[in-house]
């Protein structure tokens, strides 16, 4: 009760609130600004004035002091106040002060403090809850009596009376807190499933925020690896541009500078005739003989042939022999350089350059339902016919192996499928399975293939098929052989659409394979 004696003192006594901007007289008694303004405002009319409290009479409207320590206390008793006084309910009983209430009683519909709870009846009726502003949700609206059952046919909060003699007479019933046990248990039940399904749904999020890094960080190594080489290449080809550039600008200079002399020479001559042609052509255009006879003789004048043998010579020289640009040099230094640059790039290892596999069909691999052509690149589907077991040759399926193996860079070839729409690509190990079930490409451990059966396109290894989608349009499937990068891919040619890669550490030489179970397929 030290909160309530407390809250007490801090009141008003002429509104009875708490004091705001409280104020004190000469007699010692404190009241809120506005309220002991609004009296002396009132007493003024009498011509004279008191304190409300103590009936202390003044002569004159007192002055009025700010009493700061009670201020701060007032605003230090409202920020600690309890959530009960926030919540807004209070005492039902204490009528001159607002107290909060500890408990509300069901029966008498009303909140009680410490100092009434103390006094309150214990009788079974009273039913005792925490605080409550709406007592009454509590009780049946038909009887006016406590909720203490509830109906499980229902799932209905009732009383004595309606379990007894109502609607619900004969129902199954059960007390508040048998049903509040056990549907509090389900709920818990509830949160923890759905507890466990954040948990999952966060772990599937990371898992695919953590994918979503690889797949980048992937993607940034790979940018990277690429980018360098290929900036080292262009800055090659730059350097190569400027070597060949200059040697092709040599070896024309050389020609143009002498060509560019006589040009010179000549066109001085060209001048001195132009200036020597001039009078001549006013002397021949005059129809006076004297005048014409009185001119000095211009036969030195028309003698141009000094020096004529010389720049003939000269003009014949430069224009047939030596005129022509020797690009010889440019174009050995071009394709010496370009060897060079490949080779780089080549390195030990295969470095960025793909190859393109120049490959032949091994025909004493295929199945005696499969012709192979005479330039060993098309695999025919035909009838059986004999031929000699080598004990490498397909007997369950119609597949056949390429002669060429690889083990080391990158490669990659092209096969013709415009012809079938029944078909089986890719590579294997030389220790593939020529009989049984387990010989067909990608349904073992050492294949991986890429098949169509009708519109589907299906990649499939160690028998497990991966459905691609439908009706993909060209005619060529590609495929890349990585063997440092261990992976091998399949694209769709025309345009290029990627298709599916596999990626595994391949501990034997690759062969490539073709089955052919309609019409034909070609290596190109």
């Amino acid at each position: 009760m030290a909160s309530a004696d407390l809250r007490a003192e801090l009141d008003c006594s002429i509104c009875l609130n708490i004091y705001t901007d409280p104020v004190n007289l000469k007699c010692g008694h404190n009241f809120c600004l506005v309220c002991i303004d609004h009296v002396f405002d009132t007493q003024e009319e009498s011509g004279g004035y008191s304190c409300p409290q103590c009936r202390k009479e003044f002569q004159e409207r007192p002055s009025l002091h700010s009493n700061l320590f009670l201020r701060n206390i007032t605003q230090r008793f409202l920020s600690a106040s309890p959530d009960s006084e926030k919540s807004g309910i209070s005492c039902t009983y204490c009528i001159h002060t607002s107290v909060p209430a500890v408990k509300s009683c069901l029966h008498c519909e009303a909140s009680l403090c410490d100092d009434h709870l103390r006094v309150h009846s214990k009788s079974p009726e009273h039913v005792l809850c925490d605080p409550t502003t709406t007592p009454e949700n509590r009780k049946c609206s038909v009887h006016n009596k406590i909720l203490e059952y509830c109906c499980t046919e229902d799932s209905a909060c009732i009383c004595i009376t309606c379990s007894l003699t109502g609607e619900h007479r004969g129902h199954q019933v059960e007390t508040l807190q048998e049903a509040f046990i056990k549907k509090k248990k389900k709920l818990i039940n509830n949160l923890q499933k759905m507890i466990t399904k954040g948990e999952k749904t966060e772990e599937r999020v990371r898992s695919l925020q953590e994918h979503r890094g690889r797949v980048q960080g992937k993607a940034e190594e790979e940018a990277e690896r690429v980018t360098a080489p290929i900036q080292n290449l262009r800055k090659c080809l730059e350097d190569l541009e400027k070597k060949v550039l200059s040697v092709i600008s040599g070896s024309a200079e050389r020609i143009i500078s002498p060509v560019n002399g006589l040009i010179q020479q000549l066109e001085l001559k060209m001048e001195e005739l132009s200036r020597r042609i001039h009078p001549l052509e006013e002397l021949c255009a005059t129809m006076d003989p004297l005048t014409v006879l009185q001119e000095p003789d211009t036969s030195d004048l028309c003698d141009t042939e000094d020096g004529d043998d010389d720049d003939r010579e000269r003009h014949d020289k430069l224009l047939h022999n030596g005129g022509d640009l020797d690009l010889a040099g440019a174009s050995l230094m071009f394709r010496t350089g370009m060897s060079d640059i490949i080779t780089g790039i080549i390195g030990v290892t295969g470095g960025i350059y793909i190859q393109k596999a120049d490959l032949l069909l091994d025909e004493d691999t295929a199945n005696s339902g499969v012709c192979i052509s005479v330039d060993k690149k098309t695999a025919y589907r035909s009838g059986n016919y004999y031929r000699p077991d080598t004990g490498k040759r397909f007997k369950t399926y119609c597949q056949v192996l390429s002669r060429q193996s690889f083990s080391k860079g990158r490669h990659y070839w092209e096969v013709d499928v415009q012809s079938s729409n029944n078909w089986g690509i890719g590579m294997c190990y030389d220790s593939i399975n020529r009989d049984g079930d387990n010989s067909l490409i990608g349904y073992n451990y050492v294949s991986w293939g890429l098949s169509r059966r009708g519109k589907t396109y299906t990649a499939v290894h160690c028998g497990q098929e991966i459905e691609l989608l439908d009706n993909i349009p060209g005619s060529r499937v590609r495929i890349y052989l990585d063997c440092e990068e261990r992976q091998i891919s399949f694209y769709m040619c025309d345009p290029l659409r990627h298709l599916h890669t596999f990626t595994a550490i391949f501990t034997e030489p690759l062969y490539a394979v073709l089955g052919v179970r309609h019409s034909c397929i070609s290596i190109s």
